[in-house]
């Protein structure tokens, strides 16, 4: 399958909601050019940072369609259809396809926490019902399991299964899934994208990128040339403490308070999830007002 190569910074989006908790498809649309005029090498929405699983299916249609519509062809798009059912996961990948998404990225059923051989006959289906490029989504902490290098491995053999976002804060995984893939599967960083950049990676399927866009692919862009390893570590160190105040459990609350503090405000949280705790948002001021990051006057 002919296509682009997927590589460096990948922003993965918010979703944009309302002060009542509606979609505003005005406010990501507006979103989405900031972001390509930042310099993004390509967005990635309804993943775990879009709130996919606090949206119908009608409200993940019209985010999918409009970002591939304000996008144009600019920027790749990876549009999340990850979903509990493989039909299910199959019609929101195809419904991607229709609407000129340039691949998908799925991760596994999260809550039945299926066997190795029930993953791979899901990512098979879905994959041969698709001539997208898939990009399997591994995040241990979310799905509940953690998909090895071994298992990806086989899923490599099958022809448009090229990319994975692992997120299993094992930086040596990049070296095992290279090893064993030989050359048939790329890797995009969850976590940690100096290292995972410095190990093979080809790109950063980035929460930081929605806030620092431009330093984020500044980042990747650094850690993939290995003649400029001093300026990458140091521009590394300087984003760590955000990248790790965007982890954990508060990671969509967190990234939307510090869009707010930014004026690139896209809402609350949808419920379940709160707001970022009161007592939490001085130390995120602190962080993004640093003359490290200056990101705030």
């Amino acid at each position: 399958m002919a296509h682009t190569p997927f590589r460096g910074n990948y922003t993965v989006c918010l979703t944009a909601f309302d002060q009542s908790g509606a979609l505003d498809l005005e406010r990501m649309a507006g979103y989405v050019e900031w972001q390509i005029a930042q310099g993004v090498d390509g967005l990635i929405p309804l993943g775990s940072t879009g709130e996919f699983l606090s949206l119908s299916r009608e409200e993940r249609s019209a985010v999918a369609e409009c970002v591939i519509r304000t996008a144009r062809g600019r920027v790749p798009v990876l549009i999340g259809s990850a979903a509990e059912s493989t039909e299910e996961t199959i019609s929101l990948s195809q419904e991607a396809e229709a609407l000129g998404a340039d691949g998908v990225m799925v991760i596994a059923p999260f809550y039945s926490s299926p066997t190795p051989e029930e993953r791979f006959t899901h990512f098979r289906r879905v994959a041969e019902s698709l001539s997208l490029p898939v990009m399997v989504y591994n995040n241990p902490f979310t799905a509940n399991i953690d998909i090895t290098a071994t298992d990806l491995a086989r899923l490599s053999e099958i022809d448009n299964i090229l990319y994975v976002k692992d997120t299993s804060k094992n930086v040596h995984r990049v070296t095992e899934i290279l090893d064993l893939c030989q050359g048939r599967l790329e890797v995009f960083a969850g976590y940690y994208p100096w290292e995972s950049c410095l190990a093979g990676a080809v790109g950063y399927s980035s929460v930081v990128s929605n806030i620092a866009p431009t330093l984020s692919t500044e980042l990747v862009t650094r850690a993939r040339n290995l003649t400029d390893w001093e300026a990458s570590r140091a521009l590394y160190r300087r984003m760590l403490p955000l990248i790790n105040a965007l982890g954990g459990d508060l990671y969509v609350p967190a990234t939307k308070a510090a869009m707010r503090m930014i004026g690139q405000d896209m809402g609350p949280p949808r419920s379940p999830r709160l707001p970022l705790p009161a007592a939490a948002a001085p130390k995120l001021r602190a962080i993004l007002t640093a003359p490290e990051l200056g990101l705030l006057g």
